[in-house]
């Protein structure tokens, strides 16, 4: 992870506020699954990528919660999150991948606690009607999988990033959160269908740009929701012989919490929110299948076996 949440009170929030308070050029709201974020910046490029990413709320709506990106010469790079008015202040934060991360975990810290509406680190795709979700480690595969399975006939995204749960008695239903997609340059030579898709592409210095993958997929191949049925974890350990495993309930869990629920950016990691994000993977593992699939093969090979395991 390449910086750390220094959480702060509500008045050294309100003095922070304050104290940058001419310097607000921009703002704008969005509708992350009907959680209103409000973004204060003086970057124009950080105010573009944030229209280009996410569905634009309505001015007149009361922000639930807010991210003010700033810079500072001569100053370290700086989360500070107040989380009883779910403010988050960003100072030298130059990866926008960083700053709609932190977006969605500001909506997912008020949803989780006031809604039970639980936010997820990782894609969700419809493939023929069946809901599968990727969840993965930073570096183990989990957008280049989530491309590869949409080149799937019938198969639909929901988000290839991240993702927000209810759980019903039906089943969990996961829902999309932005507008497009923020991918990296290289997915294109991975999968060679999405080469004139990214040719259009305007990339950051990162390497990485906000595309819209409906250029691709078509614009029925985009979906705002999915019913769950099927987990795909990943891992990359090369000793390891065994391409894919399914777990049960319990090894699932285990695996979530031996690597921080996939999940580098939850702002709030104290013992009741370890608790109520372990209570809430126990239950969506208990209701789908699961599998534990190793990405040391090409991606070619390793899709195959994903596929397979969807389908089974």
């Amino acid at each position: 992870m390449g910086y750390q949440v220094q959480l702060i009170t509500p008045d050294e929030k309100t003095r922070l506020f304050d104290l940058n308070l001419r310097r607000y050029l921009y703002t704008k709201k969005a509708n992350i699954y009907g959680c209103c974020i409000k973004l204060l910046t003086e970057l124009e490029d950080v105010k573009e990528r944030w229209e280009d990413n996410f569905y634009t709320m309505d001015e007149n709506i009361r922000s639930h919660g807010r991210v003010v990106v700033l810079e500072e010469k001569d100053r370290p790079l700086e989360v500070k999150y107040d989380p009883y008015t779910n403010t988050a202040f960003l100072t030298n934060v130059d990866y926008y991948g960083w700053i709609k991360s932190i977006a969605l975990a500001v909506a997912g810290d008020v949803l989780e606690d006031e809604h039970e509406i639980y936010p997820v680190h990782g894609a969700a795709i419809d493939v023929d009607g069946t809901g599968v979700s990727i969840i993965a480690p930073s570096g183990t595969g989990k957008t280049t999988h989530s491309w590869g399975l949409l080149r799937e006939k019938r198969a639909r995204l929901v988000t290839d990033d991240w993702y927000f749960v209810r759980m019903y008695e039906q089943g969990p239903l996961a829902f999309g959160s932005e507008k497009n997609c923020y991918v990296e340059a290289d997915i294109g030579k991975i999968w060679k269908e999405y080469e004139g898709l990214l040719e259009r592409a305007h990339f950051d210095k990162r390497g990485r740009a906000i595309v819209n993958v409906r250029w691709a997929v078509g614009s029925g191949g985009v979906i705002p929701m999915t019913s769950l049925r099927k987990i795909i974890l990943l891992k990359r350990e090369k000793d390891d012989p065994k391409i894919i495993e399914k777990l049960d309930a319990d090894e699932a869990l285990e695996y979530m919490i031996a690597n921080d629920f996939c999940n580098p950016h939850q702002l709030v990691r104290d013992r009741r929110k370890f608790q109520l994000r372990k209570d809430f993977f126990r239950k969506l593992f208990e209701v789908t299948e699961v599998y534990l699939v190793n990405t040391v093969k090409s991606p070619v090979e390793t899709n195959i076996q994903i596929v397979k395991a969807i389908k089974s």
